[in-house]
């Protein structure tokens, strides 16, 4: 399957009826260091809530009408920046209705889960993250095969049953700060 600009998918946000599923694997992204809340995380300030942020006002008007957001964040012992940061962001997005849980790296080895990013939406489109060494995305994959999609769907449930809501790990790694 050729890579497509993420742009060209952002439209299954809105679209999907009933789940919107993402796993994430990376140890950091580029697009939050880039940014200036990830700057000020790294001086000691912690992120504030955007409950006016696009992605939020959608979490919130889907949950609303009954569709749900999740994802499991796979993060590494001890979480990497990149990964405390998230955990740190996860309240807002929790707030505007998405339920976001974590799982340890050597739970997800151990469970087969995917390596890479995901988005799954009403567990029959499958969106692979193509993501480069500098952890930018470079494109997205649209996967139709139903065996992948199966597979996909397999990861998700298997990930959710043992994740942990953010919450209770974001409490454990700050007081260890």
């Amino acid at each position: 399957m050729p890579l497509i600009p993420f742009e060209e998918i952002t439209h299954l946000f809105a679209d999907f009826e009933h789940t919107a599923f993402r796993l994430e694997t990376r140890r950091g992204y580029a697009s939050d260091r880039q940014g200036a809340r990830f700057q000020a995380f790294m001086r000691g300030v912690l992120p504030e809530p955007e409950p006016d942020h696009p992605w939020n006002v959608n979490v919130r008007a889907k949950a609303e009408r009954g569709a749900r957001f999740s994802r499991v964040r796979i993060i590494d012992e001890p979480p990497t920046d990149g990964q405390r940061f998230l955990m740190a962001t996860a309240a807002g997005n929790v707030a505007a209705g998405e339920d976001i849980r974590v799982l340890t790296r050597a739970e997800a080895v151990r469970l087969h889960l995917p390596d890479y990013d995901l988005w799954l939406f009403d567990s029959r489109t499958l969106v692979r993250m193509h993501i480069d060494d500098t952890d930018t995305t470079i494109g997205v994959e649209l996967v139709d095969d139903p065996a992948e999609v199966l597979a996909a769907c397999h990861a998700r449930d298997t990930a959710w049953q043992v994740a942990v809501p953010t919450a209770e790990v974001w409490t454990q790694v700050r007081s260890s700060v």
